[in-house]
């Protein structure tokens, strides 16, 4: 039977596993990219899975000034769209990392969302 000294520091190093298994999981997200688009393909986002926003493409063929509200939405819209791929992805990643700790599917750790 292990004491009580033991026990606490297999779970101190446990700890310092996965917080080191997240920062690498977080670091790597940086370097996944993914795309957004809205208006089929006039306007295009580029951002990392950990959300930042890496480039804007917009359309010629949309820059008149008459369109210049239909832009602005079609941008908001593209961003959104990366937005909730850069989440998906971030979300696949930590499941790979949590799932491979043997931690239950869903487990929200402190800190490392």
């Amino acid at each position: 039977m292990k004491s009580m000294e033991e026990m606490i520091a297999a779970a101190q190093q446990a700890a310092e596993t996965i917080q080191k298994q997240m920062g690498e999981t977080q670091a790597k997200l940086d370097t996944i990219e993914v795309e957004g688009s809205a208006g089929g393909g006039l306007v295009k986002v580029r951002a990392t899975a950990r959300g930042r926003i890496l480039g804007v493409s917009i359309e010629e063929s949309m820059m008149k000034p008459e369109e210049k509200q239909i832009v602005e939405d079609l941008v908001a819209a593209a961003f959104n769209d990366a937005r909730d791929k850069a989440d998906r992805k971030s979300a696949e990643e930590m499941e790979k990392v949590q799932g491979g700790l043997g931690l239950p599917p869903g487990l929200d750790l402190p800190g490392f969302g």
